[in-house]
């Protein structure tokens, strides 16, 4: 058996390990941990590497990579989504950044020093840094590029509303906030969307909208990005490295291979017998149906991490489950288990949940309100319908072809709603295109997507009202107790909150989550050095094949 094969066999059952972080302050907290992983279409872990183990890595060579889904942007201050992360975090780099423990470390940031009241937070910023156009990012730049992410993106209006940015000098930035929180270095730390540093005219030149330009600090550098066929990388010659050991996102990093292309391949079938055949490095998104193939392939391995949470979202601004009756009734009615079966095939993938965060998540994840989860009650289902008034009107569930296990859940969804007399249709785009339709509340109902696991409650989108995800959100009650745990003192002092903030999501549902999966990908055995926290790590990556 192959190495990874073993390793794999021991993960799978999802009995995630997670690695507690240690409380430093007010600002930290515990969490998530360490695994493999492969690329998803998540919103918004872990960390691994290959089976390919060398003495030293190779450099040079391109690495050929077929990637699930066409990202709408490059832009990660205006996305949570995975298409755009996992592309753009080797492009752009943030203040600071998450280590392989989900610890806070610098790194456009030499350091930071939180203020003893807890309401500012000062950045020195590391002297030389290069963007890729050449010119030394300063105090500038780094404030142009904060604002922006403050005003545009989720995490910015939910968790950081009011904070503002300024320069103390032009290697210094200091943060400001309204008031102290438990969440604000992990907020600036995660992933998605994340508080990319860019130059000051070209944040300018945007204003409110998405960058058309992608100029960064990071180890590579867009070359060309064909929208319908792939993104081209190459190797920054002029990176500066920070010098502390690889740890995650954090420490070194290096850019080994000359290139790097990630090849939009929205096919399953064809990453599968691109992997298979040499024809591409690294596959995302490898369907469960094909582990078996991947694991009998010479010279190709299996790479699974945490993959998070599958939900469905529902659309409560307008149609029928802006009712939370209607909600109620979907959610009595479903058989959790058999839509996961169907997405995932074999529950080694997934595992009933009715946590917000994983079970090994244990200052952040509750049972409370678990007596709602996976109910299957067709007659308590349709009691709640006819109390919502539903009057045979059709329903519109959003899902895209591009993630076969959203797709799947979503047919099995539509049948059992049917058995309650829900009169349920599916509207099939690709990704990008159910990203834009998802924007317009009056074309759907509720709509299929994967979480993938995050440092805080907080950074999960659904939840908070000012953060304006699609599905809007818009509950007095969960938003005071988001702000309840975000002003606590400490852990223990939020977890009564916690179980409280479960109750009532489970209440009103703003989401249904149907259970937690891991993801899969396959890589060649050349490769060496694939890591993953919440989306693939490429610097530090070699191959040998030239």
């Amino acid at each position: 058996m192959k190495r990874s094969s073993q390793r794999i066999l021991a993960r799978l059952h999802l009995k995630t390990k997670l690695f507690p972080i240690l409380l430093a302050g007010v600002f930290a907290l515990t969490a998530c941990g360490n695994n493999t992983t492969g690329g998803t279409a998540n919103e918004s872990a872990g960390t691994g590497t290959s089976s390919a183990e060398q003495e030293a890595p190779a450099a040079g060579g391109v690495l050929n990579i077929a990637y699930p889904a066409k990202a709408a942007t490059l832009d990660p201050h205006t996305t949570t989504n995975a298409s755009t992360k996992d592309i753009a975090r080797q492009i752009f780099e943030p203040l600071v950044t998450l280590n392989s423990k989900y610890e806070v470390v610098p790194m456009l940031a030499e350091s930071y020093e939180v203020s003893e009241d807890g309401l500012s937070i000062t950045f020195p910023l590391r002297k030389g840094v290069k963007f890729h156009n050449g010119q030394e990012m300063t105090a500038d730049d780094v404030v142009a590029s904060m604002e922006k992410w403050l005003k545009v993106s989720t995490q910015g209006k939910a968790n950081l509303a009011g904070a503002t940015i300024t320069a103390q000098d032009p290697y210094t930035v200091v943060l400001q906030l309204e008031k102290p929180s438990l969440l604000t270095l992990h907020i600036l730390a995660d992933t998605a969307p994340f508080p990319a540093i860019m130059p000051k005219e070209i944040i300018e030149e945007s204003g409110v909208e998405a960058v058309k330009t992608f100029v960064g600090t990071g180890p590579f550098e867009l070359v060309e990005w064909k929208q319908d066929q792939y993104v081209h990388l190459k190797k920054f010659n002029d990176y500066s490295a920070r010098t502390e050991p690889s740890d995650g996102l954090g420490g070194k990093k290096e850019a080994l291979v000359d290139e790097i292309y990630f090849h939009y391949v929205t096919d399953e079938s064809t990453r599968v017998a691109g992997i298979t055949t040499g024809e591409y490095d690294i596959a995302f998104s490898i369907p469960f149906d094909n582990a078996e193939q991947i694991e009998n392939t010479p010279g190709v391995d299996s790479f699974v991490s945490e993959g998070g949470m599958t939900t469905f979202v529902f659309n409560k601004k307008s149609g029928l489950f802006s009712n939370v009756k209607a909600r109620q009734a979907v959610n009595a009615a479903l058989n959790l288990e058999e839509i996961l079966i169907s997405a995932y095939r074999d529950n080694r993938y997934y595992t009933l949940d009715s946590g917000l965060a994983l079970p090994d998540q244990t200052d952040w994840h509750s049972s409370t309100g678990s007596e709602l989860y996976n109910q299957h009650d067709l007659e308590k289902a349709k009691q709640l319908l006819a109390e919502s008034g539903y009057n045979g009107e059709e329903v519109t569930i959003l899902v895209t072809r591009d993630y076969p296990d959203y797709y799947n859940a979503a047919v099995v969804a539509q049948q059992q709603l049917k058995e309650i007399g829900l009169n349920a249709k599916l509207d099939v785009y690709d990704w990008p295109t159910m990203q834009e339709r998802r924007k317009d509340d009056k074309v759907w109902d509720f709509f299929v997507v994967g979480f993938a696991v995050r440092p805080t409650l907080h950074q999960l989108p659904f939840l908070d009202s000012r953060a304006d995800y699609p599905g809007w959100t818009n509950s007095p009650q969960i938003d005071q107790l988001l702000d309840g745990i975000q002003s606590a003192s400490s852990i223990a002092e939020a977890k009564p909150l916690v179980d409280q903030l479960q109750a009532k999501v489970w209440e009103e549902l703003p989401i249904i989550k149907l259970g937690n999966r891991v993801n899969m990908a396959a890589v060649g055995e050349h490769v060496q050095g694939l890591q993953d926290v919440i989306g693939p790590i490429l610097w530090n990556v070699s191959t040998a094949k030239q």
